[in-house]
């Protein structure tokens, strides 16, 4: 039985720049661009995902800006 993705965005998430996360398929999480949602989604592996969010979490970045 496949599960259908549940899609959320970040609450920091401005409305110009969305990417949607889904945790609840099993051993994935699955991101996308909310606003070219026919490209497809990245499937990460959960500890991928988790090492990402890490990373984000120490790294200081100015808002608005993209590294």
């Amino acid at each position: 039985m496949t599960t259908k993705p549940k899609w959320r965005t970040s609450s920091y998430t401005k409305s110009d720049t969305c990417v949607e996360v889904a945790d609840n398929q099993p051993g994935l999480v699955l991101v996308r661009d909310s606003k070219d949602l026919d490209r497809g989604c990245l499937a990460l592996r959960p500890a991928a995902w988790s090492s990402f969010v890490d990373f984000l979490r120490a790294t200081e970045v100015p808002p608005g800006r993209v590294t």
